[in-house]
């Protein structure tokens, strides 16, 4: 493959899914020869980013304003000047600002455009921009199935389901932390000691499934189950209010003393390995599931509501611990039945970090060539 120049555009580099699936193909570009750039409006992991050799050029792109279409004559002039191959857009409004600098570029001088669609989003005009990529990456079945049903004029042989991967050397199977940490977090959380932990892992938003776990929880408990509840996650500062709704109901079913709210945590590889449960209760559909991959690589158990992504990594790896959306008798359950016979996970062979590289950057360079 001759050497490319990758132009990726997302809204910032603070922090999340988009934003790592980013730096990991900033990464593997450069790993293998080839010039990464990045666009966006900064963030957090520029300095991560640049240090394993990419650049990055910060425009205001993050914010769906008048101005912002400014931006779209500088982003032209950015194509041409860096000689562009491939453009790689991976949200929205950026994606928007982009196609029309670059639709405006003679034809001779445009570089291929590859959109990714990571999620679930509202079906309208606006959303369908992440469907008209000279290439469609879909990270999952589930997204490939949201294109078909809702843009199939957009749908054809351009979709590519690329699943998005973990690299199994920072979640290696049957990890334990180290004695430090341990006695760290025993001194921190002494209420879990001696019980069995069940975890919630994700940002405090409402689809997230607090509630459902709250009540599977009290239901364990009041059946004289040795259990307390973990919930990891920061708060979102713009939903407060649902954040003060699930601490009155831990009140509510009198669980104070077993139900721990971390916040926002950095050792997550070692949470999940002193949890004995799992959990991934989204009641919307959620396109991949990565805090369902991660753990499941680890050997650990999760139960999960059987539908997206989520639904697609419970049955390649451990299908044992699908149930039905909101459905609280299966969920108690399951869980009980899990907690007493314990059962492994299948090896994760089929969610790479490695192969999501290889096949994305095996599809540039064929749209290149």
């Amino acid at each position: 493959m001759k050497k490319l120049t990758v132009i990726q555009v997302l809204p910032e580099l603070h922090g999340g899914g988009v934003e790592r699936g980013t730096l990991e193909i900033a990464a593997g570009l450069v790993a293998a020869g080839h010039r990464s750039v990045v666009i966006s409006a900064g963030g957090r992991l520029v300095p991560e980013l640049e240090a394993a050799g990419s650049e990055h050029i910060t425009l205001p792109i993050a914010k769906k304003s008048l101005w912002a279409l400014r931006q779209v004559r500088v982003l032209r002039k950015l194509f041409v000047a860096l000689q562009a191959d491939i453009i790689h857009l991976r949200s929205r409004l950026p994606a928007w600002l982009c196609y029309l600098a670059w639709r405006k570029l003679p034809a001779h001088k445009r570089p291929r455009l590859v959109t990714t669609v990571h999620g679930l989003y509202s079906v309208n005009r606006y959303s369908k921009i992440m469907a008209r990529g000279e290439a469609v990456i879909a990270v999952s079945e589930t997204i490939v199935d949201y294109i078909r049903t809702n843009y199939p004029d957009c749908f054809g042989p351009q979709v590519r389901r690329i699943y998005r991967g973990i690299d199994p050397a920072q979640f290696p199977r049957d990890y334990q932390p180290s004695a430090e940490w341990s006695a760290q977090w025993q001194q921190q959380f002494p209420q879990l000691v001696g019980k069995k932990v069940l975890c919630l892992p994700g940002r405090i938003t409402r689809l997230k499934g607090h509630l459902d776990f709250l009540d599977m929880l009290h239901a364990l408990v009041r059946a004289g189950e040795p259990v307390a509840g973990l919930i990891v996650g920061g708060e979102d500062p713009r939903r407060m209010g649902y954040y003060q709704e699930i601490k009155a109901r831990v009140e509510e079913l009198q669980l104070e003393d077993l139900v721990v709210f971390t916040g926002h945590r950095r050792d997550i590889r070692d949470i999940y390995a002193v949890s004995d449960l799992i959990f991934s209760l989204s009641t919307k559909p959620e396109s991949f599931g990565r805090t369902v991959l991660e753990p499941l690589a680890m050997g650990r158990m999760v139960v999960g509501y059987d539908h997206g992504g989520v639904g697609e990594i419970l049955a390649a790896l451990f299908p044992q611990g699908r149930v039905p959306l909101q459905n609280a008798d299966a969920l108690r359950a399951t869980a009980l039945q899990l907690l007493k016979e314990p059962q492994l996970p299948a090896e994760n062979q089929q969610f790479l970090l490695k192969d999501m590289v290889g096949q994305t950057l095996a599809l540039y360079g064929e749209l290149a060539s």
